[in-house]
Order: C-alpha cells, then structure tokens, then sequence
C-alpha cells in the first residue's frame, strides 16, 4: 500500500460509528483480562502524519484498559543520553512485561521516517534501518509479542483545517508547533519516506496497517479494529468460569453473617 493509494472519502455515519466504537472497547477489555490471565504481552505502534488522529485513537483505547497493565508511550526526540546510545535501546526500555500492552505513540520507526527526512540520520544509518527495525520486531515475535503497527494518514487540506481548529482552540493550541508547520514544508520527502518504510518493513508476521484519516470517526473504527484483532489473535477471550473454592467460600462468609 502506497500512501497515493488510500481511498480519502472514506467515511462512517454516527450511528456505525457509536455501534463500532461499543464493540471495540468491550473487546479491548475482554483482551486485556485475557492478557491477565495468561501473561500474554503486546505492543501497539501509531504512526502518521501531524494532526492524523493518533491520540484520539490511543485515547479510546485507554478509557477502557486498567492502567496497571496498560502503557502509552509518547515518543519525542531522543535526549542526550539517549543519543549517546544505540536507537533502539531507549525502546527496549519500554518493552511490555507478561500481562502488559505498551502503545507507543511514535517509535524506533523515527529514524526512517523524521531522522532521515530532517538529515538527524546519515544516510547509512538510516538505510541500515530497515533491516535492524525487522530483526528487532522478529524477535519480540519470536518472545511471544504480539505486534500491531498503524499509520494513519490524511492530506494538505484536512491537515490545514485541523491545525487552524487547534489554533483556534485555547485548550488545544499547545498542540501546534513550529515543527509542525515546517514538517508541512517537506510533505513531499516526508511521503516518500514513509512508502519506503512500508514497502520495507511490511512484513507478513508485522504488517502495517494504512488507514486513509480524512474522517475521524472512520479512522478511528478502523485502525482499532485492527489493533484488536491483532492483539486477540490465538488468544481465548472467553471469561473464566468462577473459582468453585473461592466461590464455596464467598457462600460461608456470607452466610455466616
């Protein structure tokens, strides 16, 4: 999937909206309960372009899950001492436990994508890259990880319109950056980074998943739906039945009262 090739008029109506979004977060709960029981651990990465959603879709999400099983990683740039190591190691730190799902919001796809677009990579490293981001995510694999990648992507002029609403909006202005407005500058070099990112770390044990997020609701249905279903794979979701020894003993105490 080349980024030129999403359907952007791609839309949900409310109602399949609300319906949609019901469904999914009673699915991340029961997933989630399932990780509980059985150590099961993934992680869950959320690429896209500035203003493309990815915090509204993380934070649905997150309404549902209990927090001490469930991380959201904001990803920024690398510190100087994270620099002063290899890439990857500032994610290794953040790798889910047994019974966690980690979400990183942005990751080690970083340097493909903005370290290499912004020349923070020299071409050697950045090329390197690719092969150095699918041994790391063959392993997690290879540990048990399940893995969920999602780009989301919308265009100029939805873009625009979405950074004009946040600087309008005094409680999301802090949202729009410099940065933002100088990554539109690069929309072209940008574009082609990431079709060369999917076309060299689309795997079939980690696929990406590339939703057109012209609309929201749409976006967010979508992208999540796939996180789920990523996340339940092989998994059984079905609630346990009750403790018949704790059950017998939850009768005496109440009846001994």
């Amino acid at each position: 999937m080349r980024l030129s090739e999403l359907d952007m008029s791609a839309r949900l109506d409310d109602a399949t909206y609300e319906d949609g979004m019901a469904e999914l977060l009673k699915s991340f709960q029961s997933i989630q309960q399932a990780y509980l029981r059985s150590g099961e651990h993934g992680v869950v990465v959320f690429e896209g372009w500035d203003a493309a959603g990815k915090g509204g879709a993380i934070r649905r999400m997150a309404s549902v899950m209990d927090p001490r099983g469930f991380k959201v990683w904001p990803i920024g740039a690398p510190s100087d001492e994270e620099k002063a190591r290899h890439y990857l190691a500032r994610f290794w730190d953040r790798l889910p436990k047994q019974r966690e799902i980690a979400v990183f919001d942005r990751s080690w796809y970083g340097r493909v994508l903005v370290e290499r677009v912004e020349g923070f990579a020299v071409p050697g490293d950045w090329r390197r890259a690719y092969d150095e981001i699918n041994a790391f995510e063959a392993m997690l694999l290879d540990s048990g990880t399940r893995i969920a990648k999602i780009f989301l992507y919308i265009d100029r002029d939805e873009q625009a319109r979405r950074f004009e609403k946040r600087l309008r909006d005094p409680l999301k202005r802090w949202k729009l950056t410099e940065e933002d407005l100088r990554n539109r500058e690069r929309w072209d070099d940008y574009e082609a980074a990431v079709n060369d990112m999917l076309e060299r770390t689309d795997t079939p044990e980690a696929p990406w998943h590339v939703v057109a997020a012209n609309q929201k609701k749409f976006a967010r249905v979508n992208a999540l739906s796939h996180v789920a279903a990523r996340l339940s794979d092989g998994v059984d979701l079905s609630p346990p039945p009750p403790d018949p020894e704790l059950e017998a003993r939850f009768q005496r105490e109440i009846a001994g009262k």
